[in-house]
């Protein structure tokens, strides 16, 4: 039951991060048919939407937005390339630029939760290395259980996080980058799936972190109870 279990919770995990990868690889390909480059495409729609001071860099990092630096950062492959998923990406992190000049309230509480996570997830680091140093200095149940339930309390911010992360994704995915796009007619009509297919990848980048730090959390509350 227990090997059942666990290549089950292997499949949550690494399933998605599988299936995103082939979906953006899937459509990597450059196409000479294409007006530009991510990067192009990024800094076209930056200025039509009057963000002119956010700048467009490489990244080895991943492709995001940095709402401190003001910077759509794109991988080498989607800044330079004239794919598919190049345009779908540029577009993706361009609509969470808008989500920033346009002050909307999850992008926001994301950002506040993610800065507060940095520090809440290295607090309950310490609290897990201490719960049994602390039992054992005291003989005492109770306080291990104690220190161990704050170390919990702490995490339970990382998976809020996630939550809140899911929905911004989508909404730069589906409600602005997608629609822009089509409207705009950036690429050809018979592209629009693969365009989907692309900005659904996108958004579910981080469906992935969700599912561990859903799992992780189980895992301790389970210890604790």
């Amino acid at each position: 039951m227990a090997v059942v279990i666990l290549f089950a919770l292997i499949c949550v995990i690494v399933l998605p991060q599988i299936w995103v990868r082939f979906t953006i690889d899937r459509h990597g390909t450059d196409r000479p048919d294409l007006q530009g480059t991510g990067a192009e495409l990024a800094r076209h729609l930056l200025d039509r939407f009057d963000l002119a001071d956010v700048k467009v860099e490489t990244t080895d990092r991943g492709d995001h937005y940095d709402p401190d630096a003001k910077a759509v950062r794109l991988l080498a492959k989607h800044h330079d390339g004239r794919s598919l998923s190049a345009v779908a990406i540029a577009a993706h992190e361009v609509s969470h630029a808008l989500q920033d000049a346009r002050g909307e309230r999850l992008l926001a509480l994301r950002q506040r939760l993610a800065r507060f996570t940095a520090i809440t997830d290295r607090i309950a680091g310490i609290f897990f290395i201490a719960a049994p140093l602390l039992a054992a200095l005291t003989r005492t149940p109770m306080a291990f259980f104690a220190v161990l339930g704050i170390g919990i309390a702490l995490l339970a911010v990382r998976v809020l996080v996630n939550l809140v992360t899911l929905p911004v994704e989508m909404d730069a995915s589906f409600s602005k980058a997608l629609p822009i796009l089509e409207k705009g007619r950036y690429v050809d009509a018979a592209y629009m799936p693969a365009i989907r297919s692309v900005l659904r990848a996108a958004a579910f980048t981080y469906l992935a972190g969700a599912l561990i730090s859903l799992i992780n959390l189980a895992r301790w509350i389970r210890l604790l109870r």
